[in-house]
């Protein structure tokens, strides 16, 4: 059988006991992902970068594919935590990029006044998976060359 689309671990994380993102119930759009390792999200304070929060998982999918990631809907309220680029977008063509393999990773903000610590294998987020258009006279035809935000280098 043809693979279609799924995750795998990310190169890497082979010996660090990454579960695989699932779906908790028959009618969730999205698969949970849970973090790769402990880590510290800080307090935000004007100039604060994104905190990259590692997933150890990559996914593949078909070329008109992409997957969408998404914050969990209790971190805003209970964590502080919101996704500094409102939703992730992996590309197809992301998987196995030479720079990180694909390894997804939630990009985050602490809205809260005190540092929040994400534990390993605690839920971050979420992924769907979803078919995409393109226009009658797009032409794209570069290909991926890099991994996280290497789209338009």
């Amino acid at each position: 059988m043809e693979k279609q689309r799924g995750f795998e671990v990310a190169k890497g994380f082979e010996n660090s006991k990454i579960n695989l993102p699932i779906r908790k119930t028959k009618c969730s759009a999205g698969y949970d992902f849970e973090a790769a390792e402990d880590t510290i999200i800080p307090s935000f304070k004007k100039g604060t970068k994104p905190t990259l929060v590692k997933t150890g998982v990559k996914a593949y999918m078909k070329e008109d594919e992409v997957l969408i990631l998404a914050n969990r809907s209790s971190n805003p309220g209970k964590k502080g935590l919101i996704m500094a680029n409102s939703i992730g977008v992996v590309d197809s063509d992301y998987y196995g990029n030479p720079d990180n393999d694909g390894h997804i990773m939630f990009a985050f903000y602490n809205i809260k006044e005190e540092d929040v610590e994400i534990k390993k294998g605690e839920a971050i987020g979420q992924g769907i998976f979803q078919k995409f258009l393109s226009i009658d006279n797009d032409n794209a035809t570069e290909e991926r060359k890099g991994g996280f935000g290497s789209t338009s280098k």
